[in-house]
C-alpha cells in the first residue's frame, strides 16, 4: 500500500469517529507530497501512521492543527526521524482485560499468566481491577484505581467472581518499564487525543504496577515462550495470552506462533478478531452439518 492511501485509510476507517483531531491530521499528511517523500524515506514497517503521530505529540510537536502539525515535521524531520526509529507503537490498554476476564474466570485456577507482546504489562493484573458489565454487581477489589465498565451482548460468561492468579510474566520485543517516567510518556503519547478515558485509565493502572512492576521477558516469543511455560509454578493453569500481537507478524510467523502454542500445555486465550487466525475463521465460517 502506498503511503498516501496508508495514512487516508487511517483517518477514514481508524480514527474516523474516535479522534477528529487525528482524521484531520492524517488526511492532511495524505495530501502533502513534501511530507510523504521524507516519510518514504523510512523503512516500510516504521511508515505506519500511529507512529507518527505519536513521534511528534511525544516530541511536544503540535498535533491540534493539521497545517501546523506537518509544517512543524519537516521542519523538524531529523529529530522525528530518530525518534520514529527508536521507538515502537506499544499501546497497552488495561481495558483489554474486560473482555479476558470471562474466558480466565472459567479456567480452573490457581492461574499462571503469560502475556505475548506485553508492551509494560498493564494487561498482566486482571486480578486487580474491578469489572462492571452491563447493570451487574461489580466484581474485583473495591478500592481499585482501575474500574473497567464493559457492555455485553450474546451469550457472555460473566463472572461473579475473579481467579486466583499466582504468578504472572510478560514477552516483549521492547519491554516498557512502568518505572521509567518516559517509556509512561512514550505509552501516553500514543492514545489519540480526545480519548481522556484511556488516558486516565493507563495513568491509575501504572501507579499499582510501578508498586509491583511485573516480569517481562526481552525477546521473541519462539525463544523465550517454552522457556516461560516450564518455569510457572507447577499446579497452576498456565494461559498464554496475547491482545495486539497478530498484526505485527506476518503469515510464516504467525503460522509458527500458532504451532508453538498449540504444542504446549497451556490454555490459549487470543484476545484479536478472527480474521489474524484463518484457521479459526474458517471453523466459524463452515456451514453447519446436520447431526449423524
Amino acid at each position: 500500500m502506498e503511503t498516501a492511501e496508508w495514512y487516508r485509510r487511517f483517518a477514514e476507517s481508524e480514527v474516523r469517529g474516535h479522534s477528529a483531531v487525528y482524521e484531520a491530521v492524517a488526511l492532511g499528511v495524505a495530501g502533502d507530497d513534501t511530507l510523504l517523500g521524507l516519510i518514504d524515506t523510512l523503512p516500510p514497517a516504521k511508515r505506519q501512521p500511529n507512529l507518527l503521530l505519536a513521534a511528534v505529540r511525544f516530541l511536544g510537536g503540535p498535533y491540534d492543527d493539521e497545517a501546523r502539525f506537518r509544517s512543524w515535521t519537516v521542519r523538524n524531520w531529523d529529530t522525528v526521524r530518530a525518534t520514529v526509529l527508536a521507538r515502537r507503537t506499544q499501546t497497552n490498554e488495561a481495558g483489554r482485560c474486560a473482555s479476558l476476564m470471562p474466558m480466565l474466570a472459567a479456567l480452573p485456577g490457581p492461574l499462571a499468566l503469560i502475556e505475548v507482546g506485553a508492551s509494560a504489562g498493564l494487561c498482566l493484573y486482571p486480578d486487580r481491577y474491578r469489572y462492571r458489565y452491563d447493570d451487574r454487581p461489580a466484581v474485583g477489589p473495591a478500592d481499585s484505581p482501575v474500574v473497567l465498565d464493559c457492555r455485553t451482548n450474546g451469550r457472555v460468561p460473566v463472572p461473579d467472581r475473579l481467579p486466583e492468579v499466582v504468578w504472572r510474566a510478560g514477552i516483549d520485543l521492547d519491554p516498557v518499564d512502568v518505572r521509567d517516567d518516559e517509556a509512561v510518556r512514550w505509552l501516553e503519547s500514543l492514545i489519540w487525543p480526545g480519548q481522556d478515558e484511556r488516558l486516565a485509565r493507563l495513568r491509575s493502572a501504572v501507579r499499582p504496577a510501578r508498586e509491583d512492576p511485573p516480569r517481562i521477558v526481552r525477546g521473541d516469543a519462539e525463544a523465550v515462550l517454552p522457556e516461560l511455560v516450564r518455569s510457572a509454578p507447577a499446579g497452576a493453569t498456565v494461559v498464554v495470552f496475547h491482545s495486539a500481537l497478530m498484526p505485527y507478524l506476518d503469515e510464516p510467523a504467525r503460522d509458527r506462533f500458532v504451532a508453538l502454542v498449540r504444542g504446549l500445555p497451556v490454555q490459549w486465550i487470543s484476545n484479536e478478531g478472527s480474521p489474524r487466525l484463518p484457521s479459526v475463521l474458517a471453523k466459524l465460517t463452515e456451514p453447519s452439518r446436520p447431526a449423524a
